[in-house]
Parts: C-alpha cells; sequence; structure tokens
C-alpha cells in the first residue's frame, strides 16, 4: 500500500536548524522512500510499513538526541485508482 507523510519539526532549541537538517539528511539515505523538502516540510513517499519503520527509528533518534522536538505529521493513503 502507498502511503505519504508530510513532516514539520519544531525543536526546542535556539539553534534549531542543524538537527533539523541532521533529520532531513537521515531520512534521505532510504532508497526505499521519495524525500521531497520545502521551506514549510518535509514529504516522504512510499510503502506504508517502509514509512512507518523509517519514521519509527529516526524519530525515536531524533528525541535522543535532540530532547523536547516537536513532530507535526500527516498520513496520506495513496490511492491507485
Amino acid at each position: 500500500m502507498k502511503a505519504s507523510v508530510e513532516i514539520s519539526m519544531y525543536p526546542f532549541s535556539p539553534d534549531y536548524e542543524p538537527p533539523i537538517l541532521d533529520f532531513i539528511n537521515r531520512l534521505k539515505q532510504y532508497e526505499d522512500v521519495e524525500v521531497i523538502v520545502n521551506s514549510m516540510s518535509t514529504q516522504l513517499f512510499g510503502e506504508y510499513d517502509t514509512l512507518m519503520g523509517i519514521l519509527q527509528k529516526e524519530v525515536k533518534e531524533t528525541f535522543e538526541k535532540e530532547g523536547t522536538t516537536v513532530m507535526a505529521m500527516k498520513l496520506l493513503h495513496i490511492s491507485n485508482e
């Protein structure tokens, strides 16, 4: 099943840009997903199970490294029709 996730990340830190770029760069290392970045969010496209596995791993790593961080996500099922 194909899906898309839109993520906006808000680290509670005055130096907020490096954690965001680190998160995006880690997402871009996965060959099974398409990553599109714009000034407001990052969008991932791929298989649902793959996306959820990647997000589980990378969000957890970000929370452990950065402390208080907000991740606002929207999830879309992409119909084959």
